[in-house]
C-alpha cells in the first residue's frame, strides 16, 4: 500500500552525540598528541586507520575502544526524540554503530551511510573513507563538501529511492560543513535543521536564497527534540488529513573531513538514516 510520509535524514557527529567521535576517542586513550602531529601529513581517514595501528601495537584492545565509545555525550532529549520518532512511524560505521546500540537507537535506523570500518583478523580497527579519492573524485563541486564524501549525493541517492512512492516529507539535520550541501538538494516542502552557531548554520545564513527547504534552528538536546517533534507532528497531521496514512524513515548520513597533505585542514514505516 502506498503511504505518503516523511524521511529523517541526521548527521552523527555534533548532532546526535555531542562531539567529533574520532577526537572523542582520541582523547580518552591518550592519543590526540601524536594525531595533531600527523595530521598535517595525511588524510583524516587514513590518518584515523593510522591511529588505530598505533593503539593497537601499544596493547589497545577492542574492548577498550568499545568502552570509550559507550561514555560519548549524547544528550538524553535526543534519545528520547530519535525513539519517538521511531515509535511514530567522517566518524565511521564501527563508532556509530556501536554508540547507536548502546543506547538503544540502532534498530531505529534503516540505514548509516559513513565510513567503513571493521576489525580485522589481527583485532585491529581498520577505517577507510566512503569514497576512495585517491582513485577518482566524487564529482560534487561544492566547495563544503569533503573529498571522502559527499553527503548530496547520498541524499540524492534516496531521493531517487523514493521518487516511485507518493511524495515524502524530508526533515534533514546537520551541524557542520558538509552537511550544506545536502540541505540545498531539499525543496520546498522539505526541512532543515542547522545547528545554531554551526559551520552549516552560518553557511545557510549567508546563502539563505539558494536553500528552498524551511529553515528551523534547533542548538541543544532540548531544542533538538522539540523542534523535530513539533515538525514531524505537524507534518503527520497535514498528511494524515489527506491520507490517513503516516509512515517514516530515520537515516544517518556521517563524513570525516579529510585534510589533504598541505590543505588546512528516510521515512516513517521505521526507517531513521544517518549521514555522518
Amino acid at each position: 500500500m502506498a503511504a505518503a510520509g516523511i524521511v529523517v535524514i541526521l548527521d552523527f557527529d555534533k548532532t546526535i552525540i555531542d562531539c567529533d567521535s574520532d577526537n572523542w576517542v582520541l582523547d580518552e586513550l591518550g592519543a590526540t598528541g601524536l594525531f595533531n602531529q600527523l595530521l598535517p601529513t595525511m588524510p583524516w581517514n587514513s590518518l584515523m586507520d593510522r591511529m588505530m595501528k598505533e593503539l593497537h601495537s601499544q596493547g589497545t584492545k577492542i574492548e577498550d575502544i568499545v568502552a570509550v565509545l559507550k561514555r560519548t555525550p549524547i544528550h538524553p532529549r535526543i534519545i528520547q526524540a530519535i525513539k519517538s520518532v521511531h515509535a511514530l512511524g567522517d566518524a565511521n560505521v564501527f563508532f556509530i554503530e556501536t554508540i547507536l546500540k548502546h543506547h538503544g537507537l540502532r534498530e531505529c535506523f534503516s540505514e548509516i551511510n559513513t565510513n567503513p570500518g571493521f576489525v580485522d583478523e589481527e583485532s585491529r580497527l581498520r577505517i577507510f573513507p566512503h569514497h576512495d579519492f585517491t582513485k577518482s573524485p566524487h564529482g560534487c563541486h561544492q566547495p563544503s563538501c569533503p573529498p571522502n564524501m559527499c553527503k548530496g549525493i547520498v541524499i540524492e541517492r534516496i531521493q531517487a529511492s523514493l521518487s516511485m512512492e507518493e511524495k515524502k516529507t524530508i526533515i534533514y539535520l546537520g551541524d557542520g560543513l558538509g552537511d550544506f550541501c545536502p540541505s540545498l538538494k531539499l525543496g520546498d516542502g522539505d526541512y532543515v535543521m542547522p545547528r545554531k552557531n554551526f559551520p552549516v548554520w552560518d553557511l545557510i545564513c549567508k546563502n539563505r536564497r539558494i536553500v528552498k527547504a524551511e529553515v528551523c534552528e534547533w542548538s541543544n538536546g532540548e531544542e533538538f527534540e522539540q523542534v523535530l517533534l513539533h515538525l514531524i507532528s505537524r507534518i503527520s497531521t497535514d498528511k494524515n488529513n489527506s491520507t490517513g496514512i503516516n509512515t517514516a524513515h530515520l537515516y544517518s548520513v556521517d563524513c570525516k573531513l579529510q585534510t589533504m597533505p598541505g590543505a588546512a585542514r528516510e521515512t516513517f514505516s521505521q526507517t531513521l538514516s544517518v549521514l555522518h
